[in-house]
């Protein structure tokens, strides 16, 4: 049962933290307003289009995506003032501990975290769906694959490789395609170039060459200037914006990464990261929170500047660790599911440590 005191500290929690957000959004859409207006009117988007299927799920995306960070600076905004106030030292001093007056903010803590799953996995996938097709449809330039040295697994056993793709002429460059069984290389093309045809989802092969490895040990080569088949793969398939991963639910995410590990795509590993880091962040709230109690309880006489700076800084090197962890994810191939938790488990020793020296 909820007393006086953990009614006062959640709604000065939730309230601190209502009120930030809001602030924060309202200058973020202005910033972005006079960033994109040019590109608004460049590309004709109507204006209740751009009220709704752009800035209403921009709100949705930032705002959740900025959860964990402003719930820490809201903690530490009002548990500073209350230190200040010597409210700390008369709840302190009335018998209650400091781990008994940790619960309300774990609990409004527990709160924004099942709401910030709830979005993360289903509601701001929508929300970005919604915002990339309005992108697309008005903002972005053609689409260009600028990654070279592409492969892709087409079906078990069968890989495509081109070096280059140009989307203005459906055409992939220095084109190959290897047939696999039980480890064995069966037959191997090459071509200098393949060309998509989009009506006929079918492929033109020019000038290619191809070996056919027989059982008996010899092979069987074929040359030919032009030869049409029919491939499980579009031209597309060979390059799309990593931001797509973030249009897909939690369902539809698995079911990408499946697809993308059969294709042997090197965009595994980002997808990786941003599936679990959907669980990670919002479970950041917990140790952030501990972190910013510890630090702001303390009467100090910077105040709550002081407590504020400190928290910032601790805020950063979090968001650091984070970014190193995930190039160790990408670069140097760290699991994606250590990657993310990294962050949290190292922060965690931190804020417990922060938590013994706190004022008891």
């Amino acid at each position: 049962m909820l007393t006086k005191l953990d009614k006062y500290i959640i709604k000065k929690f939730l309230g601190t933290f209502v009120f930030i957000e809001l602030v924060i959004m309202a200058i973020a859409i202005v910033f972005d307003i006079s960033e994109k207006i040019d590109d608004f009117l460049e590309g004709g988007a109507p204006f209740l289009a751009i009220i709704f299927d752009y800035y209403l799920n921009f709100v949705i995306y930032y705002s959740n995506l900025f959860s964990s960070l402003l719930i820490f600076i809201s903690v530490i905004l009002f548990t500073s003032k209350m230190a200040q106030q010597s409210e700390i030292i008369a709840i302190l001093a009335s018998g209650v501990s400091f781990r008994r007056l940790l619960r309300p903010y774990f609990i409004g803590g527990l709160l924004l975290t099942v709401v910030a799953l709830a979005l993360n996995h289903f509601v701001v996938p929508y929300a970005n769906k919604v915002m990339h097709n309005f992108m697309v449809e008005y903002m972005w330039n053609q689409y260009r694959i600028q990654e070279r040295d592409m492969h892709r697994e087409i079906t078990p056993g069968t890989i495509v490789y081109a070096e280059s793709v140009n989307l203005d002429y459906n055409v992939a460059y220095q084109f190959s395609m290897e047939n696999w069984e039980d480890g064995k290389l069966k037959r191997k093309l090459i071509a200098d170039r393949a060309v998509f045809l989009p009506d006929d989802t079918a492929w033109s092969i020019k000038n290619y060459f191809i070996r056919d490895f027989l059982p008996n040990g010899s092979e069987h080569v074929e040359r030919g200037f032009v030869k049409d088949t029919v491939l499980n793969l579009r031209l597309s398939d060979f390059g799309e914006r990593l931001t797509i991963a973030t249009t897909l639910d939690y369902i539809e995410l698995n079911e990408y990464i499946e697809r993308e590990k059969l294709k042997g795509s090197n965009k595994v590993p980002y997808l990786l990261i941003e599936k679990y880091q959907r669980t990670s962040y919002p479970f950041a709230t917990f140790v952030l929170i501990l972190i910013g109690v510890s630090l702001s309880s303390r009467k100090t006489r910077g105040g709550t500047g002081m407590h504020i700076a400190v928290g910032i800084l601790s805020a950063v090197l979090y968001i650091f660790c984070m970014k190193l962890t995930s190039v160790a994810t990408t670069n140097a191939g760290l699991d994606a599911m250590v990657s993310v938790w990294i962050p949290n488990f190292l922060f965690a020793i931190y804020a417990v440590i922060l938590y013994r020296r706190a004022p008891k």
